[in-house]
């Protein structure tokens, strides 16, 4: 008996496995699950359909933006959000700011969750969804006369941020506030991000590097590992 729909699909996202590239052509899928080239391209509509990948303008694909709020959902963040506490509170101390630890929430809220506080803000306002967004969402609302709304324009900013490793993000979700994160990586890339918001008119040449060197502390929890049969 041949293997099931689901195990085809789910060889497909095992493809981008830790220690693997982030992005893959439809040609590395194909050679990485063993499947037909015409059964992986429809395998990977699907799953760009749902979500769970992207689409890149460079035609390669990318784990998507349903994976990561389903993660999440998950306890990981919990445990996470433990490991960087000791950082944050450095980061508070010596910016004068709020420091938190974002991941994307999931649905209906469609923005990030900071951990610390709880809050759930729009992630193409803040420094904090810029990090972790690796394409512009479909609903970019206006909060402030600050805030980019153009897909085209956040594109790039989106793209930068990547290869830079920090966003700043001034008064795009509230005047007299700047945000300030950058990525909490692990094996498999960007957990969450991690950053700061200080008042408008704060020198920003210290605060990201502290922010750069608080993310930069932050070492990921371990895996638990699997139960045995």
């Amino acid at each position: 008996m041949g293997e099931s729909v689901a195990g085809r699909l789910l060889s497909v996202l095992d493809a981008f496995e830790d220690g693997g590239p982030a992005a893959l052509r439809l040609t590395d899928i194909a050679a990485r699950t063993g499947l037909p080239a015409p059964t992986a391209l429809r395998l990977v509509r699907e799953l760009v359909t749902w979500g769970g990948l992207e689409r890149g303008t460079d035609g390669r694909y990318r784990l998507g933006l349903r994976l990561r709020v389903l993660g999440a959902a998950a306890p990981c963040p919990r445990r996470l959000l433990d490991a960087a506490l000791p950082a944050l509170r450095a980061l508070s101390a010596h910016t004068g700011g709020h420091a938190d630890l974002a991941v994307l929430a999931a649905p209906p809220d469609d923005g990030v969750l900071c951990l610390v506080s709880g809050e759930r803000p729009p992630p193409h306002a803040t420094a904090y969804g810029k990090v972790l967004l690796t394409a512009p969402p479909e609903r970019l609302t206006r909060h402030t006369r600050h805030t980019v709304v153009s897909p085209g324009v956040l594109a790039g900013q989106l793209a930068r941020i990547s290869a830079a490793g920090l966003a700043v993000c001034a008064e795009e979700f509230r005047l007299g506030e700047v945000t300030v994160a950058a990525p909490v990586r692990g094996p498999e890339g960007t957990l969450a991000a991690l950053g700061v918001t200080v008042a408008t008119g704060v020198p920003l040449d210290r605060v990201t590097a502290a922010v750069r060197t608080a993310a930069g502390r932050v070492q990921p929890p371990r895996r638990s590992p699997s139960p045995s049969p």
